[in-house]
């Protein structure tokens, strides 16, 4: 029993080892107790005779009260209680016996419960203190080790830690494999402190009566010859255990050394992808101020689709966040390295770790990913998410079938392409099989076309393209984030505006812009690269829709991005599966020329469902259509009313301009005219000969 608690011990995780040497540990503390009672009692046999027949009696009474102790360990020594309970009846009949028995009992009593005393429990106390130093100095190692600067490397530097991680880890294994050693040797050496004792106070018990042979009858003598045996197979069974736990400690030390490394080789220790599972020590990043902020070390697992986290000392661990559809993600925090993002489904609550190797970075952020797709749901885990990452791998270049798939969909030659207008997806792909027929492969996405994976600046000019497509005037945008006076504001004409919550994923040129297809296209070969590569960083921004454009604005400073106006917006689609994948193509005119128009697809990954993006977007862009007719209507009205005023105004000045003498006097005057009625007189004349033409 003991030899697989033991065993047990090594094949738990960091958090269960604590906890299960808690118990070993308040067992020692409970045969410690109860053997410096029974020391004492013996020892009162030893030092006075006349107590002799009390410290009988109160041995007697210890013996029996064995069974009512609460040992963690004890729950089947039912064996061991029912012959101390035989015991404490002889005791009891000897107790008012002859008490010189000094001689006796010094070497046969007090000699091993002495030296279980003196010996093996201070041993237990040694060792207890030697691991808890170890311990300290792994843990200082491992802050040193985890302090290391990424941007400024030093190898002596990194040698010493490294060194000293290996030293100190190693010294911890040591010490804690010989501390549970000796705690599992215990329980033996427990049983054996306990039978040798009473065994040699009863043959000093005999051999001082031997004339008293009628209280010790043979009935007695074959029990303590069954004693005897029974002390000598536990100690032939502790010796045999021990033999094997020293072959498991060499073996382990043997196999355990390439661990002692902080970041071992990944050629050696391959990074698992298809974890729905882990555990291990991270370190969390907590703020303490505006620009400050600690580390602390605790112990993190996952269980279903939550991340648990266990302080040190603590029983049980508690909840540290929900990770079902959240974000994950590598980022640079602090010039630490292995450090990553982990983003609820809400946005509200995020979290920073940092892993301690290379392999338990990428394997954390792939688990939490696998999690957070709920893969775990599944009957098989680790085989659904094998599958899925195959997949992803698969997808990087098209399978055969699939192109052979759209050559057979291939149009005839000479035949004509049917005009296509604006498209918009919500996720059905096999509705548009007859546009399907019309598209191939190379049309959707050209051959090896870069893909970018980041936004480049965090503050862009609006792209001239777009203005000139559209004959909008272009304009620079604030890096400040505001508007000059002179610039009309962006948001009084949008009457409708809505804030999501998205992470860029990667944008692509495209050659078609008339179906779902080129999104769906984009989509795949932008995720399998992400996987291929191991591209995990996304940047999440704010995507601000109004009834003009759409704006990506960073969640930190409030800046703008990007602006996609929503004229240039052509092409929509959310993924068939993954509804929070939704994507865009925008058209601009590329270099000078404005009828060159080329086209891109953006992808982006939301908290909220792709539709309620798309849904949103074409609401306002009715009401921009609509904003629009609305001031077309009204400028029609404004033209036509100051046409009909000027109509009035010139009808006026030609009266005017007739009811005054426009010819010679009597006197051979003439009367002098201004411009402005010599020019209104001419055109009445002109009005008239006009009219007497007609």
């Amino acid at each position: 029993m003991l030899g697989r608690v033991y065993c047990a011990i090594f094949r738990l995780g960091q958090g269960g080892t604590r906890s299960l040497l808690g118990v070993f540990e308040e067992d020692a503390t409970a045969i410690s107790n109860y053997m410096n009672q029974l020391y004492q009692a013996m020892h009162r046999i030893y030092d006075a005779q006349n107590e002799l027949s009390a410290a009988t009696h109160l041995t007697s009474k210890l013996l029996k009260e064995y069974e009512k102790q609460r040992f963690p360990l004890g729950g089947d020594d039912e064996v061991m209680s029912s012959t101390l309970q035989q015991f404490s009846k002889v005791i009891d009949e000897l107790s008012s016996c002859h008490a010189v028995l000094s001689t006796q009992l010094a070497d046969a009593m007090m000699f091993p419960i002495t030296q279980f005393k003196e010996r093996d429990l201070k041993e237990i106390l040694t060792l207890k203190e030697v691991f808890q130093i170890a311990s300290n100095d792994h843990d200082a190692a491992i802050n040193r080790y985890s302090r290391l600067s990424k941007k400024r490397e030093n190898d002596k530097v990194k040698y010493e830690v490294t060194e000293d991680v290996y030293t100190s880890r190693k010294k911890q294994h040591q010490t804690m494999m010989h501390y549970f050693c000796a705690l599992n040797t215990l329980q033996y050496k427990k049983k054996i402190a306990l039978l040798e004792p009473l065994l040699g106070y009863m043959q000093a018990q005999i051999s001082f009566f031997k004339m008293g042979s009628e209280n010790l009858n043979e009935q007695l003598e074959e029990f303590l010859a069954n004693i005897g045996t029974s002390v000598q197979n536990v100690r032939r069974e502790m010796d045999s255990d021990i033999e094997t736990m020293q072959q498991t400690i060499e073996d382990l030390e043997v196999a355990s050394d390439p661990l002692y490394v902080p970041d071992p080789d990944p050629t050696k220790f391959p990074v698992n992808r298809n974890l729905t599972r882990k555990a291990g020590y991270l370190n969390a990043r907590n703020k303490t101020g505006l620009v400050s902020s600690t580390w602390d070390r605790q112990f993190y697992f996952t269980q279903g689709g939550n991340l648990m986290s266990q302080a040190r000392g603590d029983v049980a661990g508690g909840l540290a966040m929900d990770i079902d559809n959240c974000s994950v993600m590598a980022v640079d925090c602090e010039d630490r390295r292995y450090c990553f993002q982990i983003t609820s489904f809400d946005g509200k609550k995020s979290s920073i770790l940092q892993a301690e190797s290379k392999k338990d970075h990428e394997e954390w952020i792939c688990t939490i990913n696998n999690i957070s797709k709920q893969i775990y749901l599944s009957e098989n885990p680790e085989e659904t998410a094998a599958r899925v990452n195959q997949s992803a791998l698969e997808a990087v270049t098209p399978s055969p079938s699939f192109q052979q798939r759209h050559e057979s969909l291939r149009p005839a030659a000479g035949q004509s392409r049917p005009p296509t207008a604006r498209t918009s997806s919500s996720g059905s792909l096999g509705s548009e099989s007859t546009n399907l027929a019309a598209l191939s492969l190379d049309s959707l996405v050209a051959p090896d076309t870069p893909i970018q994976f980041d936004i480049i600046s965090p503050v862009c000019e609006d792209q001239p393209g777009q203005a000139k497509a559209f004959g909008q005037g272009g304009r620079r945008t604030n890096p400040f984030g505001e508007s000059g006076g002179i610039i009309k504001s962006e948001t009084e004409d949008s009457i409708l505006h809505q804030l999501f919550i998205v992470r860029f994923l990667g944008s692509m040129e495209v050659k078609s812009d008339d179906h779902p297809d080129v999104v769906y296209e984009t989509m795949r070969q932008i995720l399998a690269a992400r996987a291929i590569h191991n591209i995990f960083r996304m940047t999440e921004s704010h995507l601000l829709v109004t009834c003009d454009c759409l704006k990506l604005i960073d969640p930190q400073t409030q800046v703008t991005r990007l602006t996609f106006p929503l004229p240039c917006v052509v092409l929509y689609a959310t993924h068939q599966e993954n509804k929070r994948l939704f994507g865009f193509v925008l058209r601009t005119s590329s270099g000078r020329s404005e009828s060159n128009l080329s086209s891109v697809c953006y992808i982006f990954e939301s908290n909220n469902e792709g539709e309620k993006v798309h849904g949103f977007d074409r609401r306002a862009s009715e009401k921009q259509k609509e904003i629009e007719r609305v001031k077309e209507k009204q400028q029609k009205e404004l033209n036509k009313q100051k046409q009909i005023e000027k109509d009035l105004e010139e009808q006026s000045r030609l009266i005017a301009a007739s009811s005054r003498p426009n010819q010679a006097s009597s006197e051979g005057q003439f009367v002098v005219l201004s411009s402005s009625q010599s020019e209104e007189s001419d055109l009445g004349e002109g009005g008239k000969k006009r009219e007497s033409e007609a």
